[in-house]
This record gives structure tokens, sequence and C-alpha cells, in this order.
């Protein structure tokens, strides 16, 4: 096993994967039906066999720089938020501290244990809802949802890299918690 890279060497190789292997240019419609001229296809990061670890020392330490502390469990609505879930759990156990990641669904589930959050139990825990990337804060914002529902105190609404469309105002007006992102569109030369 290779030792992490120090904080300011993982978020610099991190930022460079992002802008080499994650934008996409071109028009596209989001999954908000919004239009763009580019795309950040993030799952070609939090899936890459370099930049996921990355991505797992970046998250922590957002969250750890914020003062986001307590922290017991973190994940979000599948299937961007899987894998930085994942990412950061491993980051944690390589503290040695104990973060456990969980999915939420889209929908409760209708059979089998009626559950929307799956994974270790969140109820009376203290969690973080994660997101590769937001638009509308729109996924985040059903994570947070169903968090609740379960019975999770959610700490922060945490993204890798914010478009800066509005979802930072959105996710601290309607569920008054943090809105923290690791990058900028900005920061990709967007």
């Amino acid at each position: 096993m290779t030792a992490p890279l120090d904080l300011p060497a993982a978020r610099s190789r991190l930022l460079e994967l992002i802008k080499e292997l994650a934008i996409v240019r071109g028009k596209v419609i989001l999954s908000s039906g919004a239009e763009a001229d580019y795309y950040i296809d993030l799952r070609r990061i939090t899936l890459h066999h370099e930049a996921s670890r990355l991505v797992g020392q970046v998250m922590l330490a957002l969250l750890d720089d914020a003062g986001i502390t307590g922290i017991a469990a973190a994940g979000g609505l599948t299937m961007g938020a899987d894998p930085v879930g994942t990412a950061l759990m491993h980051a944690a156990a390589d503290q040695d501290r104990a973060i456990d990641a969980f999915v939420v669904r889209k929908a409760q589930k209708s059979y089998g244990m009626g559950r929307q959050v799956e994974g270790p139990q969140v109820r009376g825990r203290r969690v973080v809802a994660l997101e590769d990337t937001s638009t509308t804060g729109g996924s985040a914002m059903t994570a947070v949802e169903a968090l609740r529902r379960a019975g999770a105190e959610v700490a922060a609404v945490a993204v890798i890299v914010d478009r800066d469309t509005g979802s930072k105002e959105r996710i601290e007006a309607e569920a008054g918690v943090p809105y923290l992102f690791a990058f900028s569109k900005t920061d990709l030369g967007l």
C-alpha cells in the first residue's frame, strides 16, 4: 500500500485528473434538464483507480477544515454519491476513524425492509450528504430529506465540484445546512 499524498499534493493531483479525464466539451442536457456546453463526468474520477483515493482524502479534509465533526456516516443519492461515500469511508479508515458509508435510493423500496437509506443504520447518527457534482441541488435535497425521515442528523452537504448554478444557495436555504465543495468550476477553468 502506498502512503497517501500530503493534502496540497492530493488536491493538486485530483484537480489535474478531473481536468484531464472528467471534463467533456459539447452540448449536453444535465439531469436537471438544463443545457450546458460542457459536462463534468465525475464517475470517470470516483471510479478511477488513482483518483478515488484522492477523492476520499480531499473530501475528508474538506469536512475537517470546515469543522464538520462527529460524522458517523456519509453518502447520498445513488449513483453519483455512492463511490464518493465509499472513498471517504476508506480515507477515514486510513486515519483510524470510523465513518460508515450509506446509499440513498431515489424512492423508498416497496418490498423487503422498505428502506430508502441502505447500509448501516443512520437513525440517531450525525451524517453528511455527498454528491459528485451538483447543478440544482435536487439530488442532494432528495438525500437530505430521506436521511431526515430515517432519523439522521444531517450536518452538511459536500460535493466534489460545484457548478456555481445555485446549489449552494438552495441547499443552505432549504436544508439549513452548510454546503461545501472541494472545487469550483473556476478551479476547473470553466
